[in-house]
């Protein structure tokens, strides 16, 4: 977890003091495309859902405010997740 201790995690708001990870969960860190670098908090994922991936909502994206891009598992290295695309 040192490694990650400075990287800020998907959907903390920008005024949270402390938007890093949090001891006892799991992250996936996001590769490529407007999340790039972000780590994605997957606690709580269930097996399916961690080989599916996700779209997640962005405001930086090519769809600008309610698009989304989508991130799927690398699959040599699935604690990665690479850009996909973003869609409307």
């Amino acid at each position: 977890m040192d490694e990650l201790t400075n990287r800020r995690v998907y959907g903390t708001d920008h005024d949270v003091p402390d938007p890093g990870p949090r001891v006892g969960h799991v992250y996936r860190e996001l590769v490529g495309g407007p999340l790039d670098g972000l780590l994605l908090d997957v606690t709580d994922w269930t097996p399916r859902q961690l080989a599916e991936g996700a779209l997640l909502a962005t405001e930086i994206g090519r769809y600008g405010p309610g698009g989304r891009s989508e991130y799927a598992p690398r699959p040599d290295a699935p604690e990665l997740w690479d850009w996909r695309g973003d869609v409307p």
